[in-house]
């Protein structure tokens, strides 16, 4: 027997980010979140498993208008033709109170309750599964604790949407241990919440096969579900499969061999080649770029990122890299010469640097300063405030991390044109 293990969906997710790039490939990130999920039915329907299993927030909350309803439908109407059941748990994206809209589902898709722990029997294999949905979003009793005694002679498996401990970076919703887990007597725990996949123990399992597409720069790297085989003797083997369809990544170029700018974009370009060439064909790769190190080019690049971005685009387009966007470029490079070195010198650019060091405790300075910029990223796009630290710190007020962060990259542009 084999069966699937899936959650954190999230169909139709917005894919966070995309208002500040005109060039951003909008068609398909729309349509990822769905992408990924038809490549996971294709999966279940050619390996002919036995069921599937949702963990929790199959959708995102309450659907813009009918159509992701409609899509999830069909997909399930494909598994319904293939004889293949799934049992569905609602977490806190798509609790009941979340959705404003339903409709009817296939016979093949088997819910849990809101009110109480429901099990679900599958004579033909002796599989029970055992969960709870969300009634409301926050939910944070401990759910796991009303789940029923497991059915012997049975595999038994716990289907559940949890932060569970620790997890600080999740909201902690239906919080419990693991060794409440362990303490329930079944086979398997199919949870969900957690986006990152983790098998955090073998006996019982228990696992989050994570999200199934990632959404945004925080979810890097490959995306999946789960394929679970068992037999009489129980759980065999826990092996992950990836469906996504476009993966986020996290480049760093080493810049301390670049005179120019020019070099830091060639070095990116041919950091893209090796990225492009370890990645599957069938993938595309949203990357965002940190150029770091030591390096001549840092005052060439001050306040260049989107020039710099511009010009990797060109570098990867000359390669012909036609499934790659660069998502951000993000300078956190430092100058060759340091602040004391410059401090020993008798010109100009070592007064500004006095200058410079002085300002955050120049009250008047700050509130000048102030003055000047927020009327101006005041009128700016929130989605452009929020893409760029730097706007979205004047717009709290926070002018002294400006100056503090802006000045060496000053002082080297000053120094490298003089």
């Amino acid at each position: 027997m084999k069966f699937i293990h899936t959650a954190d969906i999230h169909l139709d997710s917005p894919l966070s980010g995309l208002a500040a790039y005109k060039d951003a490939p909008s068609d398909l990130l729309r349509t990822v979140t769905r992408d990924a999920f038809t490549r996971l039915v294709d999966l279940a329907i050619e390996e002919s498993v036995d069921f599937m299993v949702i963990a929790g927030d199959l959708y995102d909350g309450s659907w813009k208008d009918y159509n992701t309803g409609h899509f999830f439908c069909r997909e399930m109407g494909r598994l319904n033709k293939a004889m293949i059941p799934v049992y569905l748990l609602f977490g806190n994206h798509d609790a009941e109170s979340e959705m404003t809209r339903k409709l009817m589902l296939p016979l093949n898709v088997h819910l849990f309750d809101t009110l109480r722990a429901t099990t679900h029997r599958i004579e033909a294999l002796k599989v029970a599964l055992h969960g709870r949905s969300y009634k409301v979003a926050a939910t944070v009793e401990n759910l796991s604790a009303g789940y029923p005694e497991p059915v012997a002679g049975w595999l038994n498996i716990g289907v559940l949407h949890t932060a569970l401990e620790g997890y600080a970076a999740h909201a902690s919703y239906a919080p419990c241990s693991q060794a409440e887990l362990a303490a329930k007597g079944y086979d398997y725990w199919a949870l969900g919440h957690v986006h990152e996949y983790a098998v955090l123990n073998e006996n019982p399992w228990v696992v989050f096969p994570g999200n199934l597409q990632g959404r945004h720069i925080r979810e890097t790297g490959a995306r999946g579900a789960v394929m679970v085989n068992a037999d009489e003797a129980g759980i065999r083997s826990v092996e992950r499969v990836l469906v996504d369809t476009l993966r986020w990544h996290v480049l760093e170029v080493d810049a301390g061999d670049a005179d120019t700018l020019s070099d830091v974009a060639r070095l990116a370009g041919r950091a893209f080649e090796e990225l492009v060439a370890d990645t599957p064909s069938t993938i595309y790769l949203s990357v965002r770029v940190i150029i770091r190190g030591r390096t001549a080019a840092h005052g060439e690049l001050f306040g260049l990122e989107h020039h710099l971005r511009e010009e990797i685009l060109g570098q990867a387009a000359g390669l012909g890299i036609d499934r790659l966007w660069v998502e951000k470029v993000r300078i956190e490079t430092s100058p060759v010469s340091d602040a004391a070195s410059m401090s020993e010198r008798s010109d100009a650019i070592a007064q500004l640097q006095t200058y410079l060091a002085g300002a955050p405790d120049d009250d008047a300075f700050l509130d000048s300063l102030l003055e000047t910029l927020r009327p101006l990223v005041d009128r700016m796009p929130i989605e452009v405030i929020r893409s760029l630290p730097e706007l979205d710190l004047i717009r709290s007020g926070d002018v002294v991390s400006i100056v503090r962060s802006v000045a060496p990259g000053l002082l080297a542009y000053l120094d490298t044109s003089n």
